[in-house]
């Protein structure tokens, strides 16, 4: 399992801080502590206060070696300094949605049901996914859906979100869901995707500045890091991973910094067969050289 390499690759052997990012349910952190000695502590960050309350629960058996705050890791380095954390041992960053935020947080994320259309990671800032649709230039959708969503037929579906919000705002999930189902022409829906899934990651993205927050905190995560340590982000979006993968490979050039193998580490057929959310995960994992 994805879980089981991301454990053994990041668990620090020596002690220290391991930082995660996104911590979410906080799955990843509690194993992460479970492996390692009770010298190792964690700074536990999420946009999500409600995912962040979740993982404070799951992990209050830790007691003081976890230390939470609420916030964007585009501010990973504030939240470190804040936190007396100088170097971190491991740092994670998973870019994937969690279960609550899916199937219990009702702002969105989900076309399945009918629900608002929100998809802030956090509800207290930003516009919304209905802002963003019921305002942007068609030129503007069309780039997002594409960009953040690699969607084929992002123009169609941008101009026919315009014509819908024409007659009536849109405002919830299904509204969004009919737009993109009446713009993909039947014969070209995949497969193995819902027809709506590229268009609700995109505009996702787009409200929670995804691309822009990766690329921050990328550069902030590489300096915490102490020698000898290492570095995991999953992707799940052909763009986060190039992202990323050009970010490593900067690193590199610049030396001190190596990244464990040339090809992200994947699930296997097995893990998919179970979670098929897992499908698209990448972990890359950069390294820094010990002094």
């Amino acid at each position: 399992m994805l879980a089981d390499e991301v454990t053994f690759l990041l668990r620090p052997r020596q002690g220290g801080w391991v930082v995660d990012g996104t911590v979410g349910m906080g799955g990843h952190s509690e194993r992460l502590l479970e492996h390692s000695g009770d010298d190792v502590r964690l700074l536990a960050i999420d946009a999500d206060g409600a995912a962040l309350r979740r993982a404070e629960q799951r992990l209050r058996r830790f007691g003081d070696r976890v230390v939470l705050r609420h916030g964007s890791f585009r501010r990973l380095a504030e939240f470190a300094a804040d936190a007396d954390v100088t170097e971190a041992a491991a740092i994670l960053l998973d870019l994937g949605l969690s279960s609550y935020q899916l199937d219990e947080s009702g702002r969105g994320f989900s076309f399945q049901g009918d629900e608002v259309l929100d998809m802030r990671f956090d509800p207290s800032a930003g516009p919304t996914a209905a802002d963003l649709l019921n305002r942007l230039p068609v030129e503007d959708l069309a780039r997002i859906i594409f960009e953040y969503g690699d969607e084929p037929h992002a123009r169609r579906i941008a101009r026919r979100i315009a014509e819908q919000r024409r007659r009536a705002s849109l405002a919830r999930t299904p509204d969004l869901v009919a737009a993109v189902k009446s713009a993909v022409p039947r014969a070209a829906w995949p497969r193995r995707l819902h027809v709506a899934t590229r268009t609700f990651q995109a505009i996702r993205m787009a409200v929670n500045e995804e691309a822009q927050a990766l690329a921050e905190a990328l550069s902030q995560a590489a300096a915490l890091l102490a020698r000898g340590g290492r570095f995991g982000v999953i992707s799940f979006h052909s763009g986060e991973d190039r992202i990323v993968k050009r970010s490593f490979r900067t690193l590199q050039r610049e030396s001190g910094y190596l990244e464990l193998q040339p090809s992200p580490v994947e699930p296997q057929a097995d893990e998919i067969l179970h979670n098929a959310r897992a499908r698209s995960a990448k972990l890359r994992v950069l390294e820094r050289e010990a002094a």
